[in-house]
């Protein structure tokens, strides 16, 4: 059996779980290279374009026959009790277990998976899908350098990697980067909606809005070495309209403290998840 010191993408590889993330995941791995022949995808309900990936590029839509070099969680995390007595005998003193599970801790794990050894937290977000996602890391005493290389490599493949210097943090990381693709898009429906309201047709306020956050996206994403803060300066002439907006915005009851508010409500709910 490959294990994961012997090449980033040389090790078998079981994804438990293909839905939105485990699908981005499994997608990168592919793109990236990884031996469809090496991979196995448990997903009960598979869907048509899960059956049409696995048709075109080989990899198996079955449970292996023996434990894997890796074993990707990627179920729903309220599916962990259920599907663990169905997963654990994949999950061999040799098999490396990356969890993308919110809210269920390494321990959680351990409890559910007894066989495990190294076991490494995940908290992608679901840009990856379009490889531009970014995902903290958080692993236990056991896992070695060779298998923390190896999870960085599975979830590079889509974004970035951060790892974390405690496990605790990966609730917070789920709040703001796990969720936060959510605010954006609630934010271009909130501009549109605001648009509407001033005067703009629907159609032409929900596009300029789009373009708005995609545009904006993308000069943060192309321009690393300044902060948003500054990139917020260079757009704010004193005495215009973006300044007379971000007054509004920029309160002591503005956007800051609801930005704070939502996070904290996420986070309370990731720690919630682990029961």
């Amino acid at each position: 059996m490959a294990t994961p010191e012997a090449d980033r993408f040389e090790a078998s590889l079981l994804l438990a779980g293909a839905g939105k993330m485990g699908g981005a995941l499994l997608r990168a791995w592919l793109d990236r290279g990884y031996d469809p022949r090496k991979i196995d995808v448990i997903e009960p309900h598979p869907s048509p374009e899960l059956i049409e990936l696995a048709q075109a590029k080989g990899f198996a839509l079955r449970a292996p026959s023996r434990p894997p070099g890796i074993l990707v969680l990627a179920i729903k995390p309220q599916a962990l009790d259920e599907a663990a007595a169905s997963l654990a005998s994949f999950a061999s003193p040799n098999t490396l277990v990356v969890s993308i599970l919110a809210g269920k801790t390494i321990a959680n794990i351990s409890a559910k998976l007894p066989q495990a050894r190294a076991i490494v937290r995940a908290m992608p977000n679901l840009p990856a899908a379009v490889g531009r996602g970014i995902t903290a890391l958080a692993a236990n005493a056991a896992a070695t350098p060779g298998q923390r290389a190896a999870a960085e490599a599975l979830l590079a493949a889509a974004g970035g990697v951060e790892w974390l210097a405690s496990e605790e943090l990966i609730d917070a990381v789920a709040a703001v980067s796990g969720s936060g693709p959510a605010y954006v898009f609630y934010l271009a429906e909130a501009l549109a909606s605001a648009g509407s309201s001033v005067g703009l047709p629907a159609s032409i306020a929900a596009r300029l809005a789009r373009a708005t956050v995609e545009g904006a996206g993308e000069l943060l994403f192309q321009s690393r070495e300044k902060s948003a803060a500054e990139l917020r300066e260079n757009v704010t002439s004193r005495g215009g309209t973006t300044a007379a907006a971000l007054e509004v915005l920029m309160a002591q009851d503005g956007l800051k403290p609801l930005i704070e508010r939502a996070v904290k409500a996420a986070k309370q709910c990731a720690e919630a998840l682990a029961g």
